[in-house]
């Protein structure tokens, strides 16, 4: 019953912050209205669904719609602050792409302005009531924790001194029935394993959460299975091993519950609307940009004997191998004339970079400078080996040289641009370096940090900076 009480209000607030978001709109329009005189209202009625959609999806991607419980005011403000950027953005970008010019930016300002504005008030509304209520002893979660070792014990000190989280600990017990009659954390040990079902029948027990040592979750076998008879809520804390940056996660294989340790994003839906998002825009670009393919191919073929394009093996997600296409700098047999000049790589480590390399066509630099020479990579892009953003993809030969910890670049798809890339490029001279700034962008990814990326590519290629 409380699982169906919370779908319910999950949906039901999902449904009212796309109002809100609908709402907000209108009162955009109409202040901006007596200011530019705009088109007739009807006009912009298809921004409506748009907005409300996206709103309502990038705020459940986000975690929005999850328990209130142990949210702060600061993470709602900063979940509606990045939904709102990231709706912002493809929003701006379809505007300007398909040159919606009656669309101005004060609607679209005003518009998010006061999406923001109305769904944080009702947002914080909501946070201050239900804390108002469980202050008040209403709206609690009782519950049963078993153990009462270092991590039990930070547990039930953090539920102690935050009442707003309306979470109560009506019990404790513990393996060791020496420990029985103690009081930890201000709660006395009433039992130990064998009083569970005692315990759960004659008390209101929400939640029973297990924070046992490793060599105890065999004996807590029968008592979770009595919990699952019940009908209550089990939870088993399964740190089973200092991780530095791996996060656990319980899912189901073919029927079998296990434990997935991930070292890469598990923001599942927000890498479904990247691959879209890569998809679109590569498509888009490569019909937008054709006539400068055209142009290039062009210039390459009549300044240089040889293709036009360059085709190179290259290492994708998890080590797959691609094809990576680019229009040709080199001259043509550049390959065989890289040990002749491996003496000058100035990139410590496995990558080889070298200033007035005399392997590039005069067209070649020219290319290279303005990052021209990796448009085709769209086409990877489009085909799914690449991204437009994440690590670069490195040569077979240079992951053959990797320290192992450098691997874990692999575990994203590759990208035209990333990190390194609006970081200076070639002013880069350590490969270590070059490998942290891929290891930072995995461990934080977000669609918002790829957009922002995204934005600085652009100044940082058309001005050559690093570019060699």
């Amino acid at each position: 019953m409380l699982k169906q009480y919370a779908t319910f209000f999950r949906r039901a607030t999902i449904i009212v912050d796309m109002v809100l978001a609908a709402i907000a709109f209108g009162l955009a329009y109409i202040i901006r209205d007596q200011v530019e005189g705009l088109y007739f209202f009807s006009s912009y009625l298809w921004i409506i669904p748009f907005l409300s959609v996206a709103w309502g999806l990038f705020l459940y991607i986000l975690g929005m719609y999850a328990s209130f419980r142990l949210k702060s005011t600061l993470d709602v403000f900063s979940i509606i602050l990045r939904a709102g950027r990231t709706v912002f953005l493809p929003f701006g970008c379809i505007t300007y792409l398909f040159k919606i010019g009656y669309v101005s930016r004060g609607l679209i300002g005003y518009a998010f302005g006061f999406t923001i504005f109305l769904i944080a008030i009702e947002k914080m509304t909501m946070v201050i009531f239900f804390r108002y209520l469980r202050q008040k002893g209403f709206n609690f979660r009782n519950l049963l924790i078993v153990g009462t070792g270092r991590r039990a014990r930070s547990f039930i000190t953090q539920i102690n001194h935050r009442r707003e989280f309306g979470l109560k600990i009506v019990s404790v017990i513990d393996p060791d029935k020496s420990r029985v009659g103690e009081t930890i954390c201000g709660h006395q040990v009433v039992g130990t394993l064998e009083d569970i079902p005692d315990i759960l029948i004659n008390t209101a027990i929400d939640n029973v959460i297990f924070i046992v040592p490793r060599s105890s979750l065999n004996a807590i076998e029968k008592q979770v299975l009595c919990c699952e008879t019940l009908g209550v809520t089990a939870h088993v804390a399964v740190d089973l091993f200092p991780m530095q940056f791996t996060q656990g996660r319980p899912e189901s294989l073919l029927g079998l519950p296990i434990m997935t340790f991930e070292s890469v994003s598990d923001k599942h839906q927000q890498l479904i609307i990247k691959r879209l998002l890569d998809i679109i825009l590569s498509g888009i670009g490569l019909i937008i940009l054709a006539p400068v393919f055209l142009c290039v191919a062009l210039s390459v073929r009549l300044t240089s004997p040889g293709p036009v394009m360059f085709a190179q093996e290259r290492c994708s997600l998890n080590g797959r191998r691609f094809k990576l296409f680019k229009f040709r700098t080199m001259v043509v047999d550049a390959e065989s004339k890289m040990e002749e000049l491996m003496a000058f790589n100035q990139m410590e480590g496995p990558a080889f970079k070298m200033d007035n390399d005399p392997r590039i066509t005069p067209i070649g630099k020219i290319l290279r400078k303005l990052s021209l020479d990796e448009l085709p990579q769209l086409w990877n892009v489009f085909q799914g080996d690449m991204s437009l953003v994440g690590p670069r993809p490195p040569l077979p030969k240079e992951v053959q040289q990797y320290d192992f910890w450098q691997r874990r670049r692999l575990s994203m798809r590759p990208g035209i641009t990333c990190l390194w890339q609006v970081g200076g490029r070639n002013k880069i001279k350590d490969f270590d370096e070059w490998a942290k700034l891929d290891l930072k962008y995995i461990d934080e990814w977000s669609l918002a940090l790829d957009f922002k990326i995204l934005l600085k590519t652009f100044p940082v290629v058309l001005g050559g900076v690093g570019a060699k």
